[in-house]
């Protein structure tokens, strides 16, 4: 959920391609398809819980998420009882664990690459010893006794 405002959707999109943060409804419509009073929009907005886009003009745009995200938060204020201030808080956890969701995965991801990258290191190192040498293993340590005794000249 996205209620910071400003530029939404991916960079290098196509700018008419219409997505759920695409912010096209005035607030008559987002009135009418949350089931909310426009006031009620307003007072949302200034409060922080859902911050629409703006126009040139200053005029609110709002996206199918904020519409999604408005009757939530009157789900939540309704049929729940929590008052606005615990559904801001609410909210914002809800978008910190969707960036910290984001950030595991970033970084699941660079591990996984970075053990990749180490395993075929592995490999190339594996691949330059030299055949003729042997690998040392090491020498139990034992009761019996050798007896070496060097040839004798002929």
């Amino acid at each position: 959920m996205n209620t910071s405002g400003g530029m939404r959707g991916g960079r290098g999109r196509n700018p008419y391609e219409l997505t759920d943060e695409s912010p096209v409804y005035v607030i008559s419509v987002a009135a009418q398809l949350s089931g909310l009073h426009p006031q009620t929009l307003r007072q949302y907005d200034r409060l922080g819980l859902v911050s629409p886009d703006r126009t040139a003009g200053r005029g609110r745009r709002y996206s199918a998420r904020d519409i999604e995200l408005l009757r939530e938060v009157q789900r939540l204020s309704q049929d729940e009882g929590i008052n606005l201030a615990g559904i801001k808080r609410i909210i914002e956890l809800e978008n910190q664990v969707a960036a910290l969701q984001s950030r595991v995965a970033e970084l699941s991801a660079a591990l996984e690459g970075a053990a990749a990258a180490m395993q075929q290191r592995e490999a190339a190192v594996h691949a330059s010893y030299r055949r003729d040498l042997v690998p040392y293993q090491d020498v139990q340590q034992t009761s019996a006794l050798v007896v070496w005794r060097p040839k004798r000249p002929e």
